[in-house]
């Protein structure tokens, strides 16, 4: 088992690498086209959002990997 306070910083760092590359990933889109022309402010705040979920999804998808695949040698 890992001890607490380790799993709790990797999980902080994993959702901040996640972060990091969904908003980069995000930066490709061009939401200007499918956002009215003068909201930018609501443009801005959807890609925020848009982040905050993908990444959010992702890194969970990822810890909980890891967390079953060392729970593995427990099989036998």
């Amino acid at each position: 088992m890992v001890p607490f306070g380790q799993q709790a910083l990797l999980n902080i760092i994993v959702n901040i690498v996640f972060v990091a590359i969904t908003w980069w990933a995000i930066q490709g889109v061009q939401f200007e086209k499918m956002i009215k022309k003068g909201r930018v402010q609501q443009a801005r705040l959807l890609m925020i959002l848009l982040t905050i979920a993908i990444s959010s999804l992702v890194s969970t998808f990822f810890l909980n990997y890891l967390s079953w695949s060392l729970q593995l040698k427990h099989l036998l």
